[in-house]
């Protein structure tokens, strides 16, 4: 299938009335979405998932593209915390020019809360938690971390409170998506259970586990990363209060401890991991070799990769543009699918619902509609979309970390 760009508008997908089904609407891609068509009128909307998003990793930073909304929208404004970031590398590292790149980037967007670090005691007085690190850096004020869960729970109190129907378990579980006569038009969805719900439109808005869901034609490539939650004594924890985020291919990606556990979140910025397996999904005529994600909710006890605990015990002693696919559906009339794939989909939480929805309505600009379109064979197969060295599939570690 080739490369589609839409050049005539194709009209809204779905009426205020029209039956909606967000599948994977426990996630940041699905509940925003929800979010969003709740609050601009539409009234018939279905969620379904495996299980409700309370097992989301803990915080996330949040960078300043979408900063206002998390610091306005009332829902949000209570799990934002504004202590602004640092972008670092090593010296004399080709990848420094990646700092450099989006700093020039920032910069030209008029941004006016950019500054270099360009020496230690720079860098000491921004981050005095990196004194000893010799980096090149630039820090910026508006941004910071937000408490994951908590924003999710309350996207989720709000939508039941407002109407939004949700579906959990074997029910809420996608198998496949029902057909009309015409092989092209989704009538709805089928779950694990063999149970049907009816629908006018379905999001697809499963993250990680869309490749293996829908034949996506090989745009997306599902990976997962390493992150470790350090608990820190009152003391220490109050030693690193308001630090700024910092994002650093050598000194990973942290923030501030939360302040109600004085958890440390340490995640290292390596390229991640992939799972392939074989498997055949939806759309799809043939077996393919797809990265699986290997949940927590189906493997609770598995621990992690020994090279990556090494690492990020290394990081503790230091330290204590992906586009969207966003579209819909050139096969099946009545799909929009969104899994997410960028790897930093939640800093949008307040704001990625509402280009769903806009997508839906026809409000989308040519030029988003463009950029999310869908594009076979423009994923990120050879794991070049970060920095660093290559991803590594988990059959390719020791797998003591496996506990089957």
């Amino acid at each position: 299938m080739t490369s589609t760009t839409t050049s005539t508008p194709p009209g809204p997908l779905a009426s205020k009335s029209s039956k909606l089904i967000i599948v994977g609407g426990g996630g940041t891609m699905g509940s925003s979405t929800a979010l969003h068509l709740a609050r601009r009128g539409y009234t018939d909307i279905t969620i379904m998932d495996i299980a409700s998003a309370d097992d989301v990793d803990g915080f996330a930073g949040c960078t300043a593209m979408c900063w206002d909304a998390w610091t306005t929208d009332p829902l949000f404004k209570p799990f934002a915390h504004e202590v602004g970031k640092v972008f670092s590398l090593s010296k004399g590292r080709m990848r420094s020019l990646n700092t450099k790149n989006k700093y020039k980037r920032m910069s030209d967007l008029g941004r006016e809360d950019i500054k270099r670090l360009d020496n230690v005691d720079e860098v000491r007085k921004a981050a005095p938690h990196l004194a000893k690190a010799d980096i090149a850096a630039f820090t910026c004020t508006r941004g910071g971390w937000v408490a994951a869960p908590d924003a999710l729970d309350a996207v989720g109190r709000e939508l039941q409170k407002v109407g939004v129907k949700a579906i959990f378990g074997s029910s809420g579980t996608f198998d496949s998506l029902t057909l009309g006569n015409d092989d092209e038009t989704v009538k709805g969805v089928r779950a694990k259970d063999g149970s049907v719900v009816e629908a006018d439109l379905v999001v697809v808005a499963t993250g990680a586990w869309t490749p293996a869901l829908i034949d996506l034609e090989g745009q997306c490539v599902s990976k997962c990363w390493c992150f470790a939650h350090i608990q820190l004594t009152p003391e220490e924890a109050a030693e690193l209060k308001v630090i700024p985020t910092v994002y650093s291919s050598v000194y990973g990606f942290f923030f501030e401890p939360r302040p109600d556990n004085h958890l440390l979140k340490l995640v290292n910025e390596f390229p991640g991991y992939t799972n392939f397996q074989s498997c055949q999904p939806f759309g799809s005529s043939t077996v393919q070799r797809i990265s699986v994600p290997r949940s927590h909710a189906d493997h609770p006890d598995d621990t992690m990769p020994q090279p990556c605990l090494e690492e990020i015990e290394r990081l503790v002693q230091k330290t204590l543009p992906h586009l969207w696919l966003i579209c819909e559906h050139p096969k099946w009339k009545g799909v929009v699918v969104a899994p997410g794939d960028s790897g930093r989909t939640f800093n949008m939480l307040p704001v990625v619902g509402g280009q769903i929805a806009d997508l839906i309505e026809d409000k989308l600009s040519d030029e988003r509609r463009h950029a999310w379109r869908w594009r076979p064979g423009a994923g990120d197969p050879k794991g070049k979309g970060r920095p660093g060295p290559r991803a590594l599939n988990l059959s390719e570690v020791e797998t003591t970390w496996q506990q089957d």
